[in-house]
């Protein structure tokens, strides 16, 4: 059911970046204005508010957050339908962004109540499966239904389904007895901790500052070309809407899933040896994948381009499993949420609130050199940050050795 839900959340997130061209077309808008919406009218919200409705969820039932967080932002959603101008969008993207905060990092915790520490890459992995098929369902039925109806029909389909899924949600799942941190691990109060002491603890600890960082700059390129791939398949390439869609929702379903499943089962089997491969293997990923989405941007044949993404598209998508399992072993159990919304925080603030909008902006500052092709060129100057990424995340290996907290039943 949080696989479900957070498919939800996707689609709901990622329908924006299919629907970018008629949008554009219909509200007079410029790359720098859509990227306003896909970046920072989501992110500006999303990102803050997840730390207190985080707190919340720790200090009082997770399940009931999750559930009015994923009615409020199907409502907002919806309501997009219904927009007329700029601002009138942006001020609902803000609302989806405000429901979207209360459901990722208390079900992360959920999934860490759950299952042991040996078996929890994995399950996040599973459960951050939710990103590819929900973006890729999103670009796929947004394409399909903005190419036979209309873009407002789109958000109204997927906002009200979203409403009704909510309270079956809740009937389903149920939150679980948080597990205790082992005797020897030097945050053993009994008490659940507070947002200030949460992050007082995490503030010392070097590989918070590592991750989170390193994972904010690939999500800068990471969110960046899954927004705007959709706009470059229509102006470089020459696809119509439904074509772009089912290349990208392809791209996005095959290549994230081996992505997500390989990165966390990488992880656990490594890291049970050492620590520091939750953060060596995304680390290691991201240096792969620049080159190979430089070679799919600049290609000029549909078909060769898809075999091109089709692996960096998997790379992009390896850290979640490994890094949202580490950022949970920094804290005891019973504060997991607040530190993973304090990790999204960081991500989302920078990676989806400046990703998107930077790409978008560079595009528009490029247009008078190169055109047509100025997305092109933002998406390829933008490729640095994987290098950046790949950097903090093989120097936060050491750090995770000596920050890890561990629980009962841990080796």
């Amino acid at each position: 059911m949080l696989l479900v839900v957070y498919i939800f959340n996707f689609v709901d997130r990622q329908i924006l970046s299919i629907l970018a061209a008629p949008i554009q077309a219909d509200l007079h808008l410029d790359d720098a204005q859509m990227g306003m919406l896909g970046g920072l009218a989501f992110a500006l919200l999303y990102s803050t508010m997840a730390v207190p409705l985080a707190a919340l969820a720790d200090r009082t039932n997770r399940s009931w957050v999750i559930a009015v967080s994923l009615f409020a932002w199907s409502g907002f959603t919806a309501l997009c339908g219904l927009t007329q101008n700029f601002w009138q969008i942006f001020l609902a993207r803000l609302g989806v962004g405000v429901g979207e905060a209360g459901g990722v990092a208390p079900s992360y915790a959920m999934i860490g109540d759950y299952f042991p520490s040996k078996q929890r890459a994995t399950a996040l992995s599973i459960y951050s499966l939710g990103i590819p098929i929900g973006s890729g369902l999103g670009v796929l039925a947004g394409g399909y239904i903005a190419a036979t109806i209309d873009w407002r029909t789109a958000f109204f389909a997927v906002g009200l389904s979203g409403l009704v899924l909510a309270p079956i949600f809740k009937l389903l799942v149920r939150d679980k007895n948080k597990p205790v941190a082992v005797a020897d691990s030097p945050h053993t109060d009994p008490e659940r901790p507070t947002l200030r002491e949460t992050a007082a603890v995490l503030a010392r600890k070097r590989s918070f500052w590592l991750l989170s960082f390193g994972a904010a700059s690939s999500s800068m390129l990471g969110y960046g070309i899954a927004f705007w791939l959709p706009s470059l398949l229509m102006r470089s390439f020459g696809f119509d809407l439904v074509q772009a869609s089912q290349f990208f929702g392809a791209l996005l379903l095959f290549g994230g899933i081996v992505g997500v499943m390989g990165g966390g089962l990488l992880a656990d089997r490594l890291g049970s040896q050492d620590r520091a491969y939750y953060s060596w293997v995304p680390g290691l990923a991201y240096f792969l994948g620049a080159p190979l989405f430089a070679a799919g941007i600049s290609s000029d044949n549909a078909q060769f381009a898809f075999l091109l993404f089709l692996l960096p598209q998997a790379l992009a998508y390896v850290w979640l499993g490994p890094v949202l399992t580490a950022i949970q072993h920094l804290v005891v159990p019973s504060a997991r949420a607040t530190a993973s919304a304090l990790f999204l925080l960081i991500n989302n603030l920078i990676g989806l609130g400046g990703g998107i909008y930077a790409l978008g902006a560079l595009s528009t500052a490029l247009t008078p050199v190169y055109g047509e092709e100025a997305l092109r060129y933002s998406m390829l100057y933008a490729l640095g940050l994987y290098g950046v990424s790949a950097v903090l995340m093989g120097l936060a290996g050491p750090a995770l050795r000596k920050d890890w907290v561990r629980e009962e039943g841990d080796d």
